[in-house]
């Protein structure tokens, strides 16, 4: 049933967007860096990689500059069209080729690239690897608004990270991954809609009943968490 959810949505959405996105496709070749698609690896299931798709929004070596493969507000590598992609959501869009390819489904925990999957506790990331990535996720609607609260933390942006974002997100997706169901799923979806318009909402938590809390964090994630933010900084994951 998932499955042809995820086929019927992703054919139904490709023939809808198709009129805009050739418009699309031909102001992002005359601007930028030329390029209309962008390619990034991330970790799928069973641990993984593969090439997620999306509209070229940042410059091509973005993740060899900077801040790597987190995108902080006001990043100087994101171009202009790019900004107004990124605010909509628009750039993510080309994903429902990998949700039609079977890489993806259509809710289910986010992937992420190699580099920020590994600042995941190792039980953490056990789990998210046993199931397909999700085009959304209940991590992607609590943390709708991430380069935000990157942007107005005192660490650096790994430790931000790994402190604000990361360890919670986790716990988001484990939350998920027990409690699945298309109920949940049609839930998410509409929230992932209103969270868009609606930033500051506090309507995921009303509907999304019993979900983890910040102050439920485990310490002894976070310490794992502290060993592998050190590691990536000496380049030995």
């Amino acid at each position: 049933m998932k499955r042809a959810i995820d086929i019927l949505f992703s054919v139904t959405l490709i023939l809808l967007f198709l009129p805009f996105g050739l418009v699309l496709a031909v102001v992002l070749r005359l601007t930028g860096e030329g390029k209309i698609f962008y390619f990034q690896p991330r970790v799928g299931y069973g641990g993984k990689t593969f090439r997620l798709a999306k509209f070229a929004s940042m410059l091509e070596n973005s993740p060899n500059l900077g801040t790597g493969d987190i995108t902080l507000k006001n990043d100087s590598r994101v171009l202009p069209v790019g900004r107004f992609l990124r605010k909509t959501k628009i750039n993510e869009i080309p994903q429902v080729l990998n949700l039609l390819k079977g890489d993806m489904t259509l809710v289910s925990p986010r992937p992420l690239t190699p580099r920020n999957f590994a600042l995941y506790p190792e039980r953490i990331q056990e789990q998210i690897v046993k199931v397909r990535p999700g085009l959304t996720g209940v991590g992607s609607v609590i943390f709708r608004d991430e380069e935000s609260l990157l942007a107005r933390s005192s660490k650096t942006y790994l430790e931000a990270y790994r402190d604000e974002i990361s360890v919670y997100k986790g716990e988001l997706e484990l939350w998920y991954i027990k409690n699945q169901s298309l109920f949940l799923d049609m839930k998410i979806v509409l929230l992932t809609a209103w969270v868009i318009v609606f930033k500051e909402s506090a309507l995921p938590y009303r509907v999304l009943k019993g979900l983890p809390r910040r102050d439920q964090w485990i310490s002894e994630a976070q310490s794992e968490g502290k060993e592998n933010v050190r590691s990536l900084e000496h380049g030995t994951r």
